[in-house]
């Protein structure tokens, strides 16, 4: 059935007119639109260019968010009050001879103290201008140091110069705001094998460090009667000259006097001061005597060019006063504080003479309480050579401000690390005077059995510079004085870096004092709760940066990286420069100290949390596993040496050769450059142990990580007997007689340093692990107590017998001969010889 179209009427009714119809168009397809490829990719290009602005930005903020890690101070509170130093909160060591890089100097613990110093002259010498200022070894003297210091409130020290003595005393009373007074007492005597009457001039002088004012009170013949000064931190004060006499109570001995006061633009510059201030035409003419010329200080003007930015505000007053006068002689300066209201009377005279002998009995009576000497039969030169020993680390502590130069992988270029303070003993008044972190560690073993206070401040000291990514730079050269002994490749000091965390030692000592009630409680324990922040960052940063390429090994960062240059690329960061590391430095390393260390790092963290009621299992669990010696053989021993051992990418077929240069014919020789030492590789390296018998090979044993009963001690005390090996009559040698490396220079300029030379920190670690296992019950008992006998009779009579023969304690001592050699005075860990002899460890 047809469908009929629907017509559609119209509003009224009546159909619309009728139009034609049409076939239905076919419906139209929709033409598709062309993609326009240029406007997508403008899309897409301003989308990557936003998203690349957006990266660009974001990694310069995340780059200098990271660069400013390494200059960001850790957030948690700091162990010690930004006062702690200062007079109101510890007066009596306010004022001390925190200049160790000085022969005779104090200054106070403050950031732009007062110093004051003394210089001296050799007069009509064969070596005219022969100042005598900052401890130098190229000076050449027969002896210095102190014989007694209690660290606090006086000290003696002997100087032993060409042809005299000049024995240096100072004793402090305390009284006032700003940490009392204090006196000098210096002593001049001939030698007997003297040719002639020395004549000597001394030079007393006093500067400011930026803030404060001196002024020198002149009386006839330019002597200097005394300096008035005032300072932020001392207020008002005054320095007396006394006359030279022949000693006390004797008449003023002929002198000549002679001043210089002008501005210094630095306290290093000091001693440039002086000498281009002399002037050699003054007159020494005595009674009975012939007139001749002498050096003097006369005028100095500071240049534009010397003073720091040429900004007058940076320059200080700086005085010197000269006396000129024939030995013997004796001469007392005298410093007042102006708030010292209620004096009894001064110093000086007889009065300072009675004060001294009080402070020398009762530092004898409390040495013999701390150490036994006496107890034991050592005769009293044995007893004086300790007590020297002890005092010159007390006496070698400074106080350093300002900050460290310092750099990570983010930095362009080394940055400034905040300022801060550091008080620290320090290992050479004349090579090493500044802090370093590994030898603090040593250091406090000695300093926390004489003074447990002492060593608080210095452990917060330390962990106060530690910033927010757990790093404390290990060399600390924090002003113009400490920079000026430095090479300026040593000075900058990277991030990714480690030092031995020997603090860990120290803080191990201060542990058992409090377990065995040697110090209270009520000070021990406030002093742990503020440390502990920053030991658990502290060690965290090691446990992080420092780990090796498999689990539970640890690698050391920071060798030398010219492999070219070096027989065996040193490893600084270790403390054991150039002891025999892989050949060739590689991410696969492994280091058996490093590890040693941290084991004992866990314990003693686990230990502290444990007193502090804080969760330790974490760090229980680290030192369980590290403590495991299944594990500690699987990573580090060698069945080939017997002995544990590094591993790592190494060959032992390397050596230096002279560098070939090629000179063209008819070429001057001179125009090319000089052929170096460098090294030449024989046989590829591969993975495996290094293979050096030595101090690092005794690491399991020295920190005790070893069992009693581990049959690997049994190899080590045979290692250590062994003359071949270790064994001396004088120490243990840092490196087998038998290794390839030893006594091998690394270049053509370096020396061996720990590859044969017996070092007294290692062996003290030595002596102590022998007591430890030859007083524990095992079966290497009876071996490791005849052991420790006789190497501790060894290194006692050889450091003093040393000592007696060359004026001084050193820095290493050779293998061969006994002769001490390196830096000298080296009273930093070469003064743990105290506690050899007094078997305290």
């Amino acid at each position: 059935m047809g469908r009929r179209r629907k017509r559609v009427a119209t509003g009224d009714g009546v159909p619309s007119p009728r139009k034609e119809e049409k076939a239905p168009a076919p419906p139209r397809k929709e033409k598709k639109k062309k993609t326009d490829i240029g406007k997508v990719f403008i899309n897409i290009s301003i989308g990557l260019c936003i998203f690349s602005l957006i990266w660009f930005f974001y990694a310069l903020y995340m780059r200098s968010s990271l660069a400013r890690r390494v200059v960001t101070l850790h957030p948690s509170p700091r162990v010690l009050d930004a006062n702690s130093s200062s007079p109101a909160v510890s007066p009596e060591r306010y004022w001390g001879s925190y200049r160790p890089q000085v022969y005779f100097g104090m200054k106070t613990r403050s950031p732009r103290s007062v110093v004051t110093g003394l210089m001296w002259m050799h007069q009509f010498a064969e070596m005219d201008g022969n100042l005598r200022h900052t401890c130098e070894q190229g000076d050449h003297l027969l002896g210095y140091g102190w014989l007694m210091h209690d660290g606090v409130s006086f000290g003696v020290q002997e100087i032993h110069d060409r042809d005299f003595t000049l024995t240096t005393e100072f004793v402090k009373r305390m009284g006032g705001d700003h940490g009392g007074d204090w006196t000098w007492r210096i002593t001049a005597k001939q030698h007997g094998t003297a040719l002639s009457t020395p004549v000597v001039s001394l030079m007393f002088y006093a500067s400011t460090d930026g803030q404060g004012s001196l002024q020198a009170h002149v009386e006839e013949k330019n002597r200097v009667s005394s300096v008035t000064g005032t300072s932020e931190e001392l207020g008002n004060f005054k320095i007396t000259f006394g006359k030279p006499t022949a000693g006390e109570g004797a008449s003023a001995k002929y002198a000549r006097y002679n001043f210089l006061q002008t501005r210094s633009p630095g306290l290093d510059k000091l001693t440039d001061i002086v000498k281009n201030s002399l002037n050699h035409k003054f007159i020494f003419s005595p009674p009975k005597g012939e007139k001749r010329s002498y050096f003097a200080v006369d005028t100095y003007k500071v240049t534009n060019h010397q003073n720091q930015q040429n900004d007058p505000k940076m320059e200080s007053d700086f005085v010197v006063h000269q006396v000129t006068v024939q030995t013997p002689f004796q001469i007392e300066v005298l410093f007042e504080s102006g708030s010292f209201r209620e004096r009894p009377n001064q110093l000086v005279g007889s009065v300072l003479t009675d004060e001294l002998e009080k402070r020398k009995v009762a530092f004898d009576e409390k040495f013999e309480a701390t150490f036994g000497l006496q107890a034991k039969g050592f005769t009293s030169s044995h007893i004086k050579f300790a007590k020297a020993a002890l005092s010159n680390m007390l006496g070698g502590m400074g106080y350093f401000f300002g900050p460290s130069v310092v750099q990570s992988v983010y930095n362009e270029h080394p940055v400034l690390y905040p300022e801060g303070p550091l008080f620290t003993a320090v290992p050479s008044r004349s090579f090493f005077p500044r802090g370093f972190l590994w030898d603090e560690g040593f250091h406090q073993l000695l300093l926390s059995k004489w003074d447990t206070q002492l060593t608080q401040e210095v452990f917060a000291h330390w962990l106060d510079l530690i910033n927010i990514e757990g790093w404390i730079p290990r060399e600390q050269i924090l002003d113009d004085e400490a920079r000026s002994k430095v090479p300026s490749e040593f000075i900058v000091q990277h991030n990714e870096n480690a030092n031995p965390p020997t603090l860990f030692l120290a803080l191990q000592e201060l542990l058992e004092q409090l377990d065995a009630e040697l110090v209270s409680s009520q000070t021990m324990l406030p002093f742990l709760r503020k440390l502990y922040p920053r030991l658990q960052v502290w060690f965290e940063w090691f446990n992080t940066t420092q780990v090796g390429p498999v689990p539970n090994s640890y690698r050391w960062r920071g060798r030398d990286k010219d492999t070219n240059l070096f027989l065996n690329p040193k490893t600084l960061t270790s403390g054991l420069d150039d002891y025999p590391r892989a050949s060739h430095p590689s991410a696969d390393e492994r280091h058996v100290d490093l590890y040693c260390w941290m084991t004992l790092a866990s314990g003693v963290m686990a230990n502290v949390a444990r007193i502090l009621g804080e969760p330790h299992q974490v760090y229980e669990n680290t030192h369980r596993s590290l403590s495991n010696n299944d594990l500690l053989n699987e990573l580090h021993w060698s069945e080939n040496l017997h002995a544990f051992s590094d591993y790592g990418n190494h060959t032992q077929a390397v050596s230096l050769q002279q560098e070939k240069v090629f000179v063209p014919p008819g070429q001057p020789r001179h125009q090319f450059p000089v052929a170096r030492l460098v090294r030449s590789v024989r046989r590829a390296p591969k993975l495996q142990y290094v293979n050096a018998l030595g101090y690092v090979s005794l690491f399991p044993f020295l920190l005790h990580i070893l069992t009693p009963d581990s049959p690997k001690i049994e190899h080590i005390l045979q290692a250590i007997k062994d003359p071949e090996r270790l064994w001396t009559p004088y120490g243990l040698r840092s490196l087998s007689r038998a290794d390839p490396l030893y006594m091998k220079r690394n270049t053509e300029h370096d020396a061996p340093y720990w590859r044969g030379p017996i070092w007294i920190n290692i062996n003290y670690l030595a002596v102590r692990a022998l007591h430890h296992y030859g007083s524990i019950e095992g079966p290497y008992k009876e071996k490791a107590a005849t052991l420790y006998q006789e190497l501790r009779t060894n290194l006692m009579n050889n450091v003093y017998k040393q000592y007696l023969e060359t004026g001084y304690i050193w820095e290493q001592y050779n293998d061969s001969t006994g002769r001490g050699q390196g830096s000298h005075p080296f009273t930093g860990w070469s003064a743990l010889t105290v506690l050899i002899m007094a078997e305290k460890y």
